[in-house]
């Protein structure tokens, strides 16, 4: 059983890793994020717990992850010091666990500023060079971005170390974000993401041109040091011609002078002009900062002592249903917009019917609505209930297509049962099919699908490769599309007729089996066929593979419709069947692998399935963690980057070599 227990938790672990990863990348590379602070913090809590627990999975996994690898988009350089974050908590309780384990009570709280990490080198009062935190070992070069920042200065005041680099924070003002949005076709969601948005341009004219502001707060590399104290390190920030958050930083002895602070900022949140999401908690003394050391991605001397999510009051106007691509129906919040920290908000998440009813809703009513993370509004009460109001009844019919609602036992979610004609979940599938990871292809997309579904031309996955054939002439006369369109359609739906196994056993739609779950069936059991005829028992040996989803997989293979149309769509296309190297024989097993320029026998894709399937992991940019950089012709600075770094350099020869005959 213990060995059972360990492989879910192993599972567990992966799925965590692979989606605080992604949510990572969104928020530092694509100043996008995609997930709350909240559903965030409770996976970064969970995982953390596990590598507690696993201290084997702690050493490639979240433990010692800082932000997310630089982007291929800028150059890149190491950070001579590491810029690692800062460990969160959430409650006084925590803080007093982390308070009685210091030797010095002496503290200096700052305001955690919600904008973009930035370090910036001085080299004889001069400023040489700005970096973004990147992985925390590797950061991307913004120093001519930087430079447009007023706050930041190009040359140092007063009396300086001859090397310094200074960090800070850089972020937009809620009245600049406001002018900025009113003035801007492109409307970002909050200060955070247009100051992230703005600094990380490749045209530095584009930053010049937005309001920025920066504050300094803490060093990396310094040649020599005549300040003993946070509190004096500040001092020394604005005699240097920083801005930093002095006026707001208080001194603190113990646990309630720390939660006082943070009662007082909360209390008075509003009046500072710009968005934080928490205070910033140190040990006061830096010789006592150096003895107590880091771990692998965060001081041991600070903490942030995190906010609750920003909150509004409205009306709730309506309830509306959207309709998945598994028939699932997701009930949303039409409300009356609200200004919320910098963003109107319109609509919020209601989840399902169980929350519904939890929260007691009805439409009319005015209700608090929070920012989780300044991300995805949700409702989390009613504030007062209007007048002659009545609870919300949950449709047991879909609004859609009018086909039955059931909510299957053990499942919170309700679904439409009309999966064979129900126009949502039709078009769901189908732009699930045509997606990047599934058979990608070129110029289909939720436009195409629409109209194609309303006119009648497809309703399955077969249909799209006898379009053409079938309504070519017919296109060609309609608005937007002509005989150069058609035929560029034509090329791209016959080019994904040949399909990688991964690609069809993703794009087919089984219930939970996304992109890494498909490569490993592939990658398992090598034919279609094979998978089909695989049972319960023999999913559930995979590891990645827990019973629910094995059931589902086998339950799917099982559906004469679903099998009805899979046998329709291979008529129709080439399925190639992954050529598996026994990673265990691979030298390549278990290595972080970059590539890099171009290779003359493969395109990039190849190159990467072929790592996959030797055990390796490909990453997108060098860091000092990158075990080996694959260098073909034309390779650019990651090439430079790995040079610097003394990591393992191989040309395609010896890639060839390492893959053996092909």
């Amino acid at each position: 059983m213990a060995k059972i227990a360990d492989l879910f938790i192993r599972s567990e672990h992966a799925d965590l890793l692979k989606k605080l990863n992604a949510w990572d990348v969104a928020y530092h590379q694509n100043d996008a994020p995609i997930v709350d602070d909240a559903t965030y913090d409770e996976a970064k809590s969970r995982i953390l717990e596990i590598e507690s627990e696993y201290p084997e999975l702690a050493k490639d996994g979240f433990s010692t992850h800082v932000g997310a690898e630089v982007s291929s988009k800028f150059k890149s350089y190491p950070h001579i010091v590491p810029m690692l974050s800062i460990s969160d908590v959430f409650n006084e309780s925590e803080v007093s666990d982390w308070f009685n384990k210091l030797a010095s009570k002496d503290l200096f709280v700052e305001l955690k500023v919600d904008g973009l990490s930035f370090a910036a080198r001085y080299e004889n009062g001069v400023f040489v060079r700005g970096l973004t935190r990147g992985s925390g070992t590797m950061g991307e070069d913004i120093t001519a971005n930087l430079m447009t920042i007023p706050d930041i200065p190009k040359k140092l005041s007063g009396v300086f170390p001859s090397v310094i680099e200074v960090r800070g924070e850089v972020y937009m003002a809620r009245a600049d974000f406001i002018a900025l949005n009113e003035n801007s076709n492109k409307k970002f969601a909050n200060p955070r993401n247009a100051a992230a948005g703005s600094l990380r341009q490749l045209n530095p004219a584009i930053t010049a041109s937005r309001k920025l502001s920066a504050f300094g707060y803490t060093y990396g590399d310094v040649s020599e040091r005549d300040w003993n104290t946070q509190s004096e390190y500040f001092e020394k920030l604005e005699s240097w011609g920083f801005k930093t958050t002095r006026q707001w930083a208080r001194p603190a002895h113990s646990v309630d002078d720390v939660q006082n602070i943070y009662n007082d900022v909360i209390l008075h949140r509003d009046e500072i002009p710009f968005d934080i999401d928490g205070l910033v908690i140190k040990v006061n003394s830096i010789a006592t900062q150096e003895k107590m050391g880091s771990r692998a991605n965060s001081p041991r001397w600070e903490i942030a002592y995190k906010f609750p999510a920003a909150r509004g009051i409205t009306r709730l106007n309506d309830i509306t249903i959207q309709v998945g691509r598994t028939g699932v129906l997701t009930p949303v919040a039409e409300l009356e917009p609200i200004n919320i920290g910098g963003v109107l908000v319109s609509r919020a998440t209601l989840h399902n019917a169980d929350e519904i009813a939890r929260l007691n809703v009805h439409i009319g009513d005015k209700v608090t609505v929070q920012r989780a993370g300044d991300v995805i509004p949700q409702i989390v009460g009613v504030a007062e209930r209007g007048e002659n109001t009545e609870p919300y009844v949950f449709p047991d019919v879909c609004p859609v297509c009018g086909g039955a609602v059931v909510r299957e036992s053990g499942m919170v979610a309700r679904r439409c049962v009309n999966s064979l004609s129900c126009p949502a979940q039709i078009r769901g599938e189908l732009e699930h099919f045509v997606s990047r990871h599934a058979f990608d292809i070129d110029g289909f997309g939720a436009r195409q699908i629409e109209l194609f579904t309303n006119l009648k031309w497809i309703n399955q996955a077969a249909d799209i490769f006898t379009l053409i054939e079938n309504h070519g002439e017919e296109l060609k006369k309609m608005d937007g599309f002509g005989a150069k369109s058609v035929s560029n359609l034509k090329n791209a739906i016959d080019k994904a007729r040949n399909v990688d196994l991964h690609r069809l056993i993703y794009a087919i739609g089984i219930p939970d089996v996304g992109e890494v779950t498909a490569k490993i069936l592939a990658r398992e059991f090598k034919s279609l066929s094979a998978l089909r005829a695989a049972s319960s028992v023999q999913l559930k040996r995979i590891d990645g593979i827990g019973d629910i989803m094995a059931d589902e997989i086998v339950s799917f293979f099982a559906d004469e419709h679903a099998m009805g149309a899979l046998d329709n769509l291979l008529k129709y296309i080439n399925v190639k069947n992954p050529t598996i190297v026994e990673i265990k024989d691979s030298i390549l097993n278990g290595k972080r692998v970059v590539l890099t320029g171009t290779l003359t026998k493969y395109t990039r894709d190849e190159a990467k399935e072929i790592l996959e399937r030797m055990g390796a992991r490909a990453q997108g940019s060098v860091s000092a963690k990158t075990d080996i950089v694959i260098a073909g012709e034309n390779a650019g600075s990651k090439l430079t980057d790995a040079q610097n770094l003394g990591i393992t350099i191989w040309n395609e020869e010896d890639f060839d070599n390492a893959i053996g005959e092909r």
